[in-house]
């Protein structure tokens, strides 16, 4: 595996980046430095809002780009590069639907910050890890004319795949619809996942697929998996990535990322 070539890595956020204490380590703020010597451009991409995935990466958030909301926002130097949003009207639309999803919380995603209609207190304070900047609004239906939309998460506390997925894959064909965590399952437009994010970055930044590696371990990782040559799965990713990704590393609690950017920056150096 010849890494001496590569310029651009990408990571998810959540059960990659993240130790299970929702941190980034010091080691990766220690590597930062050298890639950034070396010229290697580093990618923040999480279903997280932007401002969650700056609070965790705060220290150095005006020096990487930022692909929040599951490529629904790509941002750079507070900068919007690139926003993919919901026509308001089928948001109001689906809206009364997802109501009938029970025991299920429902939160529209803007640039700017999420909304969510529940009080519930245990919700609120799960939530908050992911969507920092929120606001609590009466009725969701009043939002979509007013603040645009980037994408629709809903959170199920059992599980998004067992008891979200299968009353709402009737909208498979107009919406992406994305299992993105044990809980969590995702509506956005077709074309608003963390590949094109990639590949519009690589567009943008004159990089090629064989130049970019990039780290993911849930199914909304699978589209950017697919966009570069060097794909790593973590060691605790969903079984459907790791027969995506053509590498396998340790898990996010086992310093995964920081393991093969430590081989990329001695390849580099060597």
């Amino acid at each position: 595996m010849n890494l001496s070539n590569v310029k651009l890595i990408v990571s998810d956020m959540d059960g990659t980046l993240l130790n299970s204490e929702e941190e980034v380590s010091t080691l990766f703020f220690e590597q930062f430095e050298k890639l950034k010597a070396l010229n290697i451009h580093f990618v923040a991409a999480s279903g997280r809002q932007y401002n969650s995935i700056a609070q965790k990466l705060h220290s150095i958030k005006n020096e990487i780009t930022i692909v929040g909301e599951n490529g629904g926002v790509i941002k750079k130097e507070n900068e919007t590069l690139l926003l993919q949003t919901f026509e308001p009207q089928k948001v109001v639309e689906l809206i009364p639907t997802l109501r009938q999803i029970k025991n299920t919380f429902i939160i529209l995603c803007g640039e700017n910050k999420a909304f969510v209609e529940s009080k519930d207190l245990n919700f609120i304070r799960m939530f908050q890890e992911y969507y920092n900047a929120h606001e609590i609004v009466e009725d969701l239906t009043s939002i979509p004319h007013h603040n645009p939309i980037i994408k629709i998460a809903l959170y199920h506390s059992e599980s998004s795949e067992q008891f979200i997925y299968p009353l709402v894959k009737q909208f498979e064909d107009i919406y992406l619809l994305k299992i993105s965590g044990k809980n969590w399952l995702d509506i956005s437009n077709l074309n608003s996942n963390k590949g094109t994010a990639v590949k519009f970055l690589q567009e943008k930044m004159n990089i090629k697929p064989e130049q970019t590696m990039v780290f993911g371990d849930y199914l909304n990782d699978l589209e950017m998996l697919k966009a570069a040559t060097f794909s790593f799965a973590m060691k605790n990713a969903h079984e459907k990535v790791k027969k995506t990704a053509r590498y396998i590393t340790e898990s996010n609690s086992n310093l995964g990322v920081e393991k093969i950017i430590e081989q990329v920056i001695k390849s580099h150096i060597n």
